[in-house]
């Protein structure tokens, strides 16, 4: 075997890398059978490609928001569309106190503060409305969630499910009769199988 083919950080297809990425619990216990590790990966991109705002998406995440902010690390929203609805998410069991809110000024100030928070440490969850963007910013962004140990969500419309992504975790959520549909368009990457 030769040198390259003994580390333990080289991904080799169906196998993790040791060691493997940390996962918190979505909470919602389908979801997570359905995820490798079984949750949201930490140190890691996840992007939600949605067709259009206001379908739910959001909730999908509250459960591992509300864990987070409960272990005193920060949960920061960059540019959100609409304000974040407190009283909503103190009834899902987010901690009030550990939530920032972060308007830059402009595109590229904004694109700068998400890359800070998602390195820094500082934070549990970085949520970003980010909108287009090549895929050398993407990376960026996710060498920031690996460096800061961070759940990096980005929410981008799904014109861009096409554009290629460095993020383990796509997704693309859509309404249904019932909830939501949730289609899983791309789940893998540095030690996460590709499924």
């Amino acid at each position: 075997m030769s040198g390259f083919a003994r580390r333990a950080d080289i991904w080799r297809g169906g196998r993790p890398a040791s060691p493997g990425p940390a996962v918190i619990p979505t909470g919602f216990p389908a979801l997570d059978a359905a995820l490798p590790g079984g949750g949201w990966p930490l140190g890691a991109l996840t992007e939600v490609l949605e067709e259009r705002q206001g379908i739910g998406s959001l909730s999908l995440f509250l459960p591992a928001l509300a864990y987070l902010s409960r272990g005193g690390r920060w949960i920061a929203w960059f540019s959100p569309p609409y304000l974040p609805y407190a009283p909503a998410l103190a009834m899902a069991g987010v901690e009030l106190g550990r939530v920032l809110l972060v308007q830059a000024h402009t595109r590229d100030e904004g694109l700068w503060a998400l890359e800070q928070a998602l390195r820094s440490g500082a934070c549990g969850a970085c949520l970003g409305w980010i909108g287009a963007a090549d895929f050398r910013v993407l990376r960026r962004l996710q060498l920031a969630a690996e460096a800061g140990r961070a759940l990096g969500i980005l929410f981008r419309p799904a014109v861009f499910a096409v554009q290629h992504s460095p993020a383990a975790l796509r997704l693309r959520p859509g309404p249904r009769q019932a909830g939501m549909a949730l289609h899983v368009l791309k789940c893998g990457g540095p030690g996460l199988p590709v499924r």
